[in-house]
């Protein structure tokens, strides 16, 4: 996963003495879906609709080793009540709200997956991988 610009500032302001240095860690962590990223300054984020019982999950990572860290925890979405769409690309987020908060990483899934009706997307412990490199 990549880091967002978002994320990229408040680090190197908080690492170099630069501005507030009063990044903390958010609360929580959650996960979105989606069906598109595109941009590079700010990145644009095309989440799935809040529809069909799709919502954001929380997500844990274990202390970083060797340049990266990894989901601690499973996450698991909600059983699609309807056709949700195709999601290409996964994105962390510093809110469980819908449309809310800052984008911290984004990335594009290894295999596209069609969410349809009862379907539940899960991603399994360690699989989910944020590295600053």
């Amino acid at each position: 996963m990549s880091l967002s610009n978002y994320a990229e500032l408040k680090m190197l302001d908080h690492l170099c003495g630069k501005g507030a240095r009063n990044f903390t860690s958010p609360p929580v962590l959650a996960v979105a879906m989606a069906s598109a990223i595109s941009g590079s300054e700010p990145q644009t984020v095309t989440e799935f609709a809040d529809a069909n019982g799709y919502v954001r999950q929380a997500v844990t990572f274990a202390a970083a080793t060797s340049g990266y860290t990894k989901n601690s925890a499973l996450v698991s979405f909600p059983t699609a009540t309807g056709n949700q769409g195709t999601c290409t690309h996964i994105a962390v987020y510093d809110s469980v709200a819908y449309g809310g908060g800052n984008l911290l990483f984004y990335g594009a899934l290894t295999a596209n997956k069609t969410i349809d009706t009862g379907d539940t997307f899960e991603i399994k412990v360690d699989n989910l991988t944020v590295n600053l490199d």
